[in-house]
């Protein structure tokens, strides 16, 4: 029952930064679950892909009812060229360790974050 109500705040504070962020919630999901949940980083990174796709339905929906301005073409480019590379990036992933991934995830975390930090 523990981890159940663990899940759910995790759920909800990926849920909200990410419909604020636009982030799908993953630089919460992933770094709670290893941390909180015990989950090693593969499990980590693949529950929350899993995640993503229910929160990033619901926010789309809302978000085209409320008016605000999806450009569908762009939708489009970059959903296919990004979901090509995921099917590849798993095996990758799988292939790695998981404390490289957990690196590289910190890693990316920090030099975006900087950056919009900086150009803000």
């Amino acid at each position: 029952m523990k981890i159940i109500l663990l899940s759910i705040v995790i759920g909800l504070v990926a849920g909200l930064l990410g419909a604020l962020c636009g982030v799908g919630g993953g630089i919460v999901m992933v770094p709670a679950f290893v941390s909180i949940l015990g989950f090693g980083q593969k499990q980590a990174v693949a529950t929350s892909l899993a995640i993503i796709i229910i929160t990033a339905l619901s926010s789309t929906i809302n978000n085209a009812r409320a008016g605000n301005l999806i450009d569908w073409k762009i939708v489009a480019a970059v959903g296919i060229a990004s979901a090509l590379t995921a099917w590849f990036g798993t095996d990758l992933m799988r292939n790695l360790s998981n404390q490289t991934l957990t690196r590289t995830f910190g890693v990316v975390l920090v030099v975006f974050g900087a950056r919009m930090l900086i150009k803000g």
